[in-house]
């Protein structure tokens, strides 16, 4: 079986992390998004993958290559975006007409089983089975009607409050037939959501399939948090702490929590619970963090505190400094002693944070 992984969106309020790595790419758990999927497609007996990217190709081929897990790995890059639909059809040449395939939103964390999806999508009969999920907030996703027997009558993309079909999500999780390649046209930018789903429930050959497991989409940074919360609960559990890291006397780990190779925590810091720390990353004395994900070569000096954030990728976090609920640092922000962020503060890549934000705002 083959799947194609859309690696090519991005969470605007996740943007400002980085400039030079994609949000698939962002660690979660103690390793890349991407890297849960992976193992889980292997488990499901995916034997092939194709990327869908339109941008920084550069940085998957670096960490994937051209095989992991005995799964064969391709490329598909557009030169210009195309859609959910249009980059599908980009990759009809690797994709083949012989077999249903799966299609993947690269920023999904999910544990389907894509045995049971692919069994269930063979049995309807019709030309795409969409996962879904069960939502409190239908307005964030495309939302579909199913009669009795899981066919979908009617999809609707994002909804107005009050006018929702119902409250079972798309999950970003499918098994298409190759005839889903008649429904989109060539080098056209094409979006499956909002033109080729709602066609194919008009000629009722649009199943669903109920999940109501381990699922969430990573689009907004409380959405990443929470998704790194779950990893943490449900598949590290005891935490996990690479053999070379240096800890001080008087160090204080909750788990769960994991923390890369060759990171210091120095004398009486508060780690944890629901933390992810990177690779190389230096803490200083009497650090608290707590629920936050902080990415490799980053320093968080002496007294500060995290709480609820996101800390790119070598920043420097100065002395006695305070950073709130839902506020993210970029990659090589330098912020200076004594500094507090309040909740919702983003601070944009290589910017230098001279003065306490008191309100939510983007520092560019």
């Amino acid at each position: 079986m083959k799947a194609v992984i859309i690696a090519g969106g991005f969470g605007t309020r996740l943007r400002p992390l980085s400039c030079t790595r994609p949000k698939h790419l962002f660690p979660i758990g103690g390793k890349p998004l991407l890297d849960w999927t992976l193992e889980r497609l292997a488990k499901g007996g995916v034997n092939e993958v194709i990327f869908a990217v339109n941008y920084m190709v550069e940085a998957f081929v670096e960490r994937y290559g051209k095989t992991i897990h005995g799964m064969k790995l391709h490329y598909s890059q557009e030169v210009r975006p195309l859609g959910t639909g249009g980059c599908v059809k980009n990759a009809e040449k690797i994709i083949g007409h012989n077999y249903p395939f799966l299609l993947l939103n690269g920023d999904i964390l999910s544990n389907v089983n894509y045995r049971k999806l692919l069994r269930e999508h063979n049995k309807n009969g019709g030309t795409v089975t969409m996962t879904l999920h069960k939502v409190e907030d239908p307005t964030r996703y495309g939302i579909a009607e199913m009669t009795e027997k899981n066919s979908i009558k009617r999809f609707a993309e994002k909804p107005e409050r009050g006018k929702a079909l119902s409250n079972l999500a798309n999950a970003g999780i499918y098994v298409l037939n190759p005839e889903i390649f008649d429904y989109i046209p060539n080098n056209k930018q094409v979006s499956i959501e909002r033109e080729v789903f709602p066609t194919l429930a008009r000629d009722e050959k649009l199943y669903g399939y109920n999940f109501d497991g381990l699922w969430i989409d990573i689009g907004e940074p409380s959405d990443y948090l929470k998704a790194n919360r779950l990893l943490l609960e449900n598949e590290i559990k005891k935490g996990k702490i690479a053999r070379k890291v240096a800890v001080e006397k008087e160090v204080e780990i909750n788990h769960p929590v994991t923390i890369g190779e060759h990171t210091t925590i120095r004398t009486k810091s508060k780690i944890g619970p629901y933390v992810t720390i990177g690779e190389n990353v230096a803490i200083g004395r009497s650090v608290c963090i707590e629920n936050s994900i902080v990415f490799p070569r980053t320093i968080i000096s002496d007294f500060s505190s995290l709480k609820g954030a996101i800390i790119g990728q070598e920043a420097i976090v100065g002395k006695r400094v305070k950073i709130e609920d839902g506020c993210i640092v970029g990659d090589h922000v330098m912020i200076h002693d004594n500094i507090t962020l309040t909740k919702c503060v983003t601070v944009c890549p290589q910017k230098e944070v001279t003065e306490s934000v008191l309100t939510p705002k983007c520092l560019m």
